[in-house]
């Protein structure tokens, strides 16, 4: 990315996270701060699905700074690139992302759009302390 402050605010929330097994995808972004988004969390399979709803649980996540290149790159790990917009699994939505001094930032983030199960939700809202090696 460049020296420039422009990009995309994206609040990544599973193997995307710093330490996740999918963080070299964010190499490259600038990471902004960590923070939390009101939702629920459930383990899809390896991966975990966000669930943005109003209530007293939420999510932890790290935000992260991309360019218009990583966040078309990130659209297509999602499954959300032009052509599968239709059976995607996820979509990308806006967020508000609480930071650790409790700023609020709006930010990208992928939603699930499938079913969930209650029996498989993290109720830590935490993928990275439910599924360290994930």
């Amino acid at each position: 990315m460049s020296d420039d402050i422009s990009g995309e605010l994206v609040f990544v929330y599973g193997t995307l996270r710093r330490g996740g097994s999918n963080a070299f995808r964010m190499d490259g972004a600038e990471f902004v701060a960590s923070g939390k988004v009101v939702g629920k969390l459930y383990a899809i399979t390896w991966y975990p699905g966000l669930v943005l709803e109003r209530g007293p649980e939420t999510v932890d996540g790290d935000l992260f700074r991309v360019g218009p290149d990583q966040l078309t790159a990130l659209d297509e790990f999602e499954g959300i690139s032009a052509n599968e917009i239709e059976g995607a699994e996820y979509r990308r939505v806006k967020a508000e992302v609480t930071t650790g001094d409790n700023e609020v930032i709006l930010a990208w983030s992928y939603e699930w759009k499938g079913p969930v199960e209650e029996s498989k939700r993290v109720l830590s809202g935490d993928w990275l302390k439910a599924h360290p090696t994930r």
